[in-house]
C-alpha cells in the first residue's frame, strides 16, 4: 500500500484530506508543519507528499527546497489558498510537482495524486507497461506481441513521452523542443514524419494508438 504524507497546520483540512486519501486506499501519515514533515521522512517511507504552503515554523516552500536539495525525487503536491501566478511560479521553481488550490475539490486531489504516483513509478522503473506491452527506456525497446523492437532514439523518446501522459495533448512544437532540443535546426515537420513511422510500426497493436488532434498536435490513447 502506498504511503502519503499530509502536511497542513489546519486540523480540519488535515483530517479531511486524510479521510479522503484513506478511503481511496492510501496509508496516510500527517504533520502540521515542514519541520514535523521532515521528521516523518526520516522515520517513514513516503511515496508522495500533499503539502500546504502557509504553515508556522517551516512553510511548504522551505520544506520543498530542503527536500530537493537532498536530491530526493519525492512527488510533492502543493495545496494553497494563493492563486496569483507569481505564487504558483515560485512553487514550481522550488521544486513542487503540481498545484491545487483551496477549497479542495476531493476528486481533483485524488486524480492528481494518482497521476503523480504513476509518473514517479515510470521515472523510477524507467519502463511503461500497457497490458502485455512494455516500453523499456534503458534499452529503447518495445516488447509485445511476441517480438522485441529496438527503436531509433527519437522515435522511442517520442512514443515514451506520449505514453507517459496518456490523453494529454502535445503540440508539434512542444514535442520538437523536448525531443530534438530548442536549438535544433530541424523543422517541426519532422515530428509528423516520426509519428507516421510509429503508427506504421504499431499498426494493429490494440493496446494503444497515437491520435491527431486537429489544429493542436497529438495525444496517446491507451485501450487497456
Amino acid at each position: 500500500m502506498l504511503n502519503v504524507l499530509v502536511v497542513d497546520d489546519d486540523k480540519h483540512t488535515q483530517l479531511l484530506m486524510q479521510a479522503v486519501l484513506q478511503n481511496a486506499g492510501y496509508t496516510v501519515k500527517t504533520a502540521s508543519n515542514g519541520l514535523q514533515a521532515l521528521d516523518v521522512l526520516d522515520r517513514e517511507h513516503i511515496d508522495l507528499v500533499v503539502l500546504d504552503v502557509m504553515m508556522p515554523q517551516m512553510d511548504g516552500y522551505e520544506f520543498t527546497k530542503i527536500v530537493r536539495e537532498s536530491n530526493r525525487q519525492l512527488p510533492i503536491l502543493m495545496v494553497t489558498a494563493k492563486t496569483l501566478p507569481a505564487d504558483e511560479k515560485y512553487g514550481f521553481l522550488v521544486g513542487t510537482d503540481d498545484y491545487i488550490t483551496k477549497p479542495i475539490d476531493e476528486e481533483t486531489m485524488l486524480l492528481r495524486v494518482r497521476a503523480l504516483l504513476r509518473r514517479a513509478q515510470i521515472v523510477s522503473e524507467q519502463r511503461i507497461t500497457i497490458g502485455e506491452v512494455v516500453l523499456d527506456y534503458r534499452s529503447f525497446t518495445v516488447i509485445g506481441h511476441g517480438q522485441t523492437m529496438e527503436l531509433p532514439p527519437k522515435e522511442f523518446l517520442l512514443l515514451y513521452k506520449l505514453l507517459s501522459y496518456p490523453g494529454q495533448i502535445f503540440t508539434r512544437i512542444q514535442l520538437m523542443d523536448e525531443i530534438w532540443g530548442t536549438d535544433s535546426e530541424t523543422g517541426w515537420e519532422t515530428v509528423t514524419v516520426h509519428i507516421g513511422r510509429l503508427r506504421k510500426r504499431f499498426e494493429g497493436w490494440g493496446e494503444f494508438e497515437i491520435e491527431s488532434v486537429r489544429g493542436l498536435g497529438y495525444k496517446a490513447v491507451k485501450h487497456v
